[in-house]
């Protein structure tokens, strides 16, 4: 890489014919900046100072000089000294981020100074070129009609967006799957955010649909998650593995009707539980697994919340159930004269949300994970005693109760976090999944019997993210990709929720566990 034209010096030892070989022939427009390309083909060096910069005549202020590597934090040019210099190693790119309004499309001059410690000063007097218009002022989002997933398109999206932020996507834009395969998934596809995985388990689960060992994967940020899990998984298969039971299944969409008044409302209601088979036909109607399980009503002055509950089969369901409900809601309104406004939901469904409605009627799955733990385990393996365990949960199900809580336990949304990136499900659902009870007593035998209770866990084998290529992988390890795979997929992760509240409660009740819950997490990366 060349410039266009112009001198280039350098003053000092072994850089000679250096300056002309590190500059690139282009500027480029960035979101309020001008970036300089720089490559270092000669020998590694270290930048202590931006001397000067000038374009077109112009001095930029060293403050509003930043040096952005390819990789890395950047730099600000304040923040450079021969106490602190910037490792521009051989072969290394960095853009030199002058912070000035964006140049008309033509030849520019630049002049730049850069010292370099025991290498010497580099000077440059060249013209460049900016070949590209600076980005629209709206940033609108590069996209096509015909097939917005077409590589050059989402290769559009990725050089838009690295022209309109001044940053440059390494990472985002490797992608390993077709843009194809996102289609139902994400809009304006542009690249994918990395989340580390890793392994726990194996766990046994003696479940109705789970049965045998698992692997389980978790993408997660939080170093010694992984960790606290694995110690958990470790203890219930010292106990023969966990024991899960799945209770309930219904997904649901809660339409809300408005009236003249509360009596008009009320004999509403009637007409729906006499209509109730009528009103299911046309719901089912629409799909060919959707079943409609009952309707409840709520009434609130003069509007009644109707919450359709479905059976969705391996689906989540939220879309399913929406499509249902507004076939009913069309026919509902066709039979019955006297509603003067209905809308699609009026929020009693708690989608994505946490509320006593669902732990009480159930959202998604309901499961219950159950272990007894013998004392003589718990105390070598855990350091700690029955009675500390269910003192630390008794006491700190009343916190929960004194600060609202949906969940009296300990850290369940940490599994369910993990599980959901890396399996595909809605993340957003971990609104109502993270609901939970927890609870503890002592057994005849005086040992610990602990279960935890997941009433509102929304789960997927099939349709939406599982279908994505690493998130069916990660579904595949535990032979939970596709129909029929949902209720063993939620007995999985049951068991792994249980597993994290044990290593959590036992590491607080031990006699050293507050000191352990931190060091641990001082030690595998958390804190920094």
């Amino acid at each position: 890489m060349f410039p266009v034209g112009g001198d280039m010096s350098n003053e000092g030892t072994g850089l000679d014919g250096a300056a002309p070989r590190m500059l690139g022939p282009r500027l480029r427009n960035r979101r309020g900046a001008v970036e300089v390309a720089l490559t270092n083909h000669v020998a590694d060096l270290q930048l202590i100072r931006v001397g000067a910069v000038r374009v077109n005549g112009g001095e930029v202020p060293l403050e509003d000089i930043v040096l952005v590597p390819e990789e890395g934090a950047v730099w600000p040019g304040t923040h450079l000294s021969s106490q602190c210099p910037f490792p521009f190693e051989r072969q290394q790119r960095v853009c030199l981020r002058v912070g000035i309004p964006p140049l008309e499309v033509g030849e520019h001059r630049v002049e730049l100074e850069l010292e370099c410690g025991v290498h010497g000063v580099i000077r440059a007097d060249v013209t460049q070129v900016i070949d590209e218009p600076h980005p629209e002022a709206d940033g609108r989002i590069p996209r096509a009609l015909d097939d917005d997933f077409a590589e050059e398109v989402v290769h559009a999206r990725q050089a838009h967006a690295e022209q309109w932020s001044g940053t440059r996507l390494n990472h985002v834009t490797r992608h390993s799957f077709e843009p194809s395969h996102a289609r139902s998934a994400c809009e304006h596809f542009t690249g994918v955010a990395q989340v580390p995985l890793g392994l726990a388990g194996p766990l046994i689960i003696q479940g109705e649909h789970a049965h045998g060992p698992y692997l389980i994967p978790l993408a997660t940020t939080e170093g010694a998650m992984v960790a606290s899990y694995n110690r958990g998984i470790k203890l219930l298969n010292a106990c023969g593995g966990a024991r899960c039971t799945v209770l309930e299944d219904a997904m649901q969409r809660a339409p809300v009707f408005v009236f003249d008044d509360a009596k008009a409302g009320r004999e509403f209601s009637r007409w729906l539980r006499a209509n109730e088979a009528a009103i299911a036909e046309q719901a089912e109607a629409t799909s060919h697994v959707a079943k409609l399980l009952r309707l409840e009503t709520y009434q609130l002055h003069r509007f009644v919340f109707v919450r359709f509950n479905f059976a969705t089969g391996d689906a989540a369901g939220q879309n399913m159930v929406g499509k249902a409900t507004f076939a009913a809601l069309l026919w509902i309104r066709e039979q019955y004269p006297h509603i003067r406004a209905s809308f699609l939901d009026g929020n009693v469904s708690t989608d994505k949300k946490s509320s006593r409605l669902n732990i009480l009627q159930t959202r998604g799955k309901r499961v219950t994970a159950e272990v007894v733990v013998p004392k003589e385990l718990l105390l070598s393996k855990m350091r700690t005693s029955v009675q500390q365990v269910i003192l630390l949960q008794r006491v700190s199900a009343e916190g929960s109760s004194l600060a609202g809580a949906h969940n009296n336990g300990c850290q369940s949304a940490n599994a369910l976090a993990a599980l959901f990136i890396a399996t595909g499900q809605d993340v957003a659902a971990l609104a109502e999944s993270a609901a939970g009870d927890l609870y503890m007593d002592e057994t005849p035998e005086g040992d610990l019997r602990a279960s935890i209770t997941l009433p509102s866990l929304v789960l997927a084998t099939h349709g939406g993210g599982t279908g994505l290529p690493t998130q069916r992988e990660c579904l595949e390890l535990m032979d939970c990709f596709g129909r029929g795979k949902v209720r063993r997929l939620a007995e999985i992760v049951a068991g792994v929720v249980l597993a994290g509240e044990l290593s959590l409660a036992c590491a607080v009740a031990s006699a050293l566990g507050s000191e352990e819950w931190v060091t641990s997490h001082e030690s595998l990366g958390r804190h920094h």
